[in-house]
């Protein structure tokens, strides 16, 4: 009964917890192991190795991009890992040790990052490239400093495990991810040791270049899928909820306790992420379930995520949504009847390369909404070029989602509870399969649009 794990960044750096919650638990000790845990680094190490997700504050890889001294970043970086690594001495971990391996590995990306340096110098290669190596390279230090210090403190610990090191800076091998990981796991005794693997997977086709920051679930999934696991689990430092516990309060919402994939997808569309998307389909077609649990209440059995789940009864399980988007609307007095008009909008945003999260049309105006980023500012100047009159609007999004919403009344009651708030509606979505509705909103009205709807809907 194998499974594979995933523990998030927020319940690394609580690993005290982990250990006594997810670990150990209430096993006995032959029930320690047929268990494979994949790691993320400890909270906030990826940005400061990169740059933040949330703020963009710059990290040593905007360092490298500017040519700046990384070195002594990196220098800055490695005493803040040992920092981190006093806070698990009491529980286990060999603080020489770990100071050991941790300064190893951060003098090899040094040299790693010095050559490409001096090969994107000499200009003869794709820069692109160059930024993306380094980019890999980075992140994948802190999953090796996360994975090897729970390795460590297990062992001491007196429980058998086992290092996956899916980083490749000792070898030169040139694989694919999926070969990586099929080597690593090859000929393992999972009855008798736990093993630890990095969140981030060394391969040819460079595990960044598509998934970006979300690669420790690609992982993930890819583990899961490779050795044929009967449950893939997500420990998280809250329950897959009815709300953001930060928005409306730990003590107002409840666990979702079943859902399916199609709502997994909704969720990732808008960044609240149960899993990343392309982590998911490969778990969602080898049938192989998601359950999302709360590291803090491990006797809890969490959210189950399947292919089949439809509620029993109608009701909306999640209110969710963000309020860093920006609507733009593309207006056309000739667009009305021409054939291809949005194809062409499309095409700018290929080139630009954003994608859209919702879609609304009328006959002569086509709104789309995107996240709020470098991105976008691009994308705006290219359709300003292009197109009649192009106005914006840095609003949010709120959505209302369910397996089971199908049916007369639910947009009313959705729609009710934003008039009672006296909140507008600016644009709207939902598709014929009909398990999400998005509402677009003042950004200033998103907290209080999420309380009540997550009130109104999900509580009662």
């Amino acid at each position: 009964m194998l499974t594979v794990e995933k523990i998030g960044g927020t319940s690394m750096s609580k690993f005290g917890d982990v250990l006594s919650n997810i670990i150990i638990g209430n096993r006995k000790p032959e029930e320690l192991y047929n268990r494979i845990f994949v790691v993320s680094a400890y909270n906030n190490v990826t940005n400061w190795l990169l740059e933040h997700k949330k703020t963009g504050e710059p990290g040593v890889y905007i360092k490298f991009l500017e040519n700046d001294d990384y070195s002594i970043a990196l220098d800055s970086l490695c005493q803040r890992l040992l920092l981190i690594n006093k806070g698990f001495e009491e529980i286990g971990l060999n603080l020489s040790e770990a100071r050991e391996f941790i300064e190893y590995r951060i003098e090899q990306a040094k040299t790693m990052l010095h050559s490409l340096s001096k090969v994107m110098a000499s200009g003869y290669v794709n820069h692109e490239d160059i930024c993306l190596a380094a980019r890999e390279i980075l992140a994948s230090v802190g999953e090796a400093h996360s994975a090897w210090n729970m390795v460590n403190i297990l062992n001491n610990n007196n429980i058998s495990a086992r290092f996956i090191d899916l980083c490749g800076f000792n070898d030169s091998v040139p694989l694919t991810i999926d070969e990586r990981i099929r080597k690593a796991f090859t000929g393992i005794d999972f009855d008798k040791v736990l093993c630890v693997a990095t969140g981030y997977t060394k391969g040819t086709e460079g595990i960044m270049r598509a998934f970006d920051r979300g690669y420790t679930e690609v992982t993930f999934s890819k583990i899961a899928v490779q050795v044929k696991a009967v449950e893939a689990v997500i420990h998280k430092e809250y329950h897959l909820s009815s709300a953001d516990p930060n928005i409306v309060g730990v003590d107002k919402v409840v666990p979702v306790g079943y859902t399916n994939f199609i709502i997994a997808d909704q969720l990732a569309d808008i960044g609240m992420e149960a899993i990343h998307p392309k982590a998911a389909k490969p778990l969602e077609l080898s049938g192989i379930n998601i359950r999302i649990k709360n590291t803090f209440e491990p006797e809890h059995p969490g959210t189950l995520i399947t292919r089949e789940y439809i509620s029993p009864e109608p009701k909306v399980e999640i209110v969710s949504g963000t309020n860093r988007v920006i609507a733009i609307e593309i207006h056309d007095p000739m667009m009305v009847g021409e054939v291809g008009f949005d194809l062409r909008i499309m095409q700018v945003f290929a080139k630009v390369g954003v994608s859209y999260i919702l879609k609304s049309t009328n006959a002569n105006s086509i709104t789309v909404v995107v996240w709020d980023n470098y991105k976008s500012r691009e994308l705006i100047a290219e359709l300003e070029e292009n197109f009649y009159k192009v106005v914006t609007e840095r609003v949010a999004m709120v959505c209302v989602m369910g397996t089971n919403i199908a049916m007369p009344g639910f947009l009313y009651r959705a729609t009710k509870v934003l008039y009672k708030k006296d909140i507008n509606i600016e644009c709207f979505g939902q598709s014929l399969r009909q398990v999400n509705m998005q509402f677009v909103i003042k950004r200033e009205y998103y907290k209080d649009a999420v309380l009540a709807l997550n009130e109104a809907l999900c509580l009662k």
